[in-house]
C-alpha cells in the first residue's frame, strides 16, 4: 500500500537524484506559472495545486525542531508571494523560519 506521504517522499527522492532542486529549475517552474497564468492557460486552481505540491515537497524537508504545520504554512505564504510575482527565489538560508531568535539555525 503505497500512501501520498510515500509517492511525496520517492518523488522528492527522485527529483533530488536529477538535481532538480537547483534554484535555477525554481525560477523556471515560477516563471512559467506566471506566463500560463497570464495567457489564460492555466487557472487559478491549477496554480493552488502546482503551489501546493511545491510546499509538499519543501515541508518534507522540514527541521524537526520546527513544527511541520506551522513550516508548512510559512512555505505556503512565500510561494503565494513567489507565484504572485511579488518575491524574487532567494536563498533557503535567507527564511525566517530556518533561524532562531538568536539568529542562528
Amino acid at each position: 500500500m503505497t500512501t501520498l506521504y510515500e509517492k511525496q517522499k520517492k518523488l522528492h527522492f527522485d527529483l533530488s537524484n536529477v538535481g532538480l532542486r537547483a534554484q535555477a529549475t525554481a525560477v523556471g517552474l515560477v516563471q512559467l506559472c506566471i506566463e500560463l497564468r497570464r495567457a489564460n492557460v492555466l487557472d487559478e486552481p491549477a496554480i493552488e495545486r502546482i503551489k501546493s505540491a511545491v510546499a509538499d515537497q519543501i515541508s518534507l524537508s522540514a527541521p524537526r525542531s520546527i513544527a511541520s504545520q506551522d513550516y508548512r504554512r510559512d512555505i505556503a505564504a512565500r510561494l503565494d508571494q513567489l507565484f504572485a510575482g511579488e518575491q524574487e527565489v532567494g536563498p533557503a538560508d535567507a527564511l525566517s523560519f530556518g533561524r532562531s531568535e538568536g539568529g542562528s539555525a
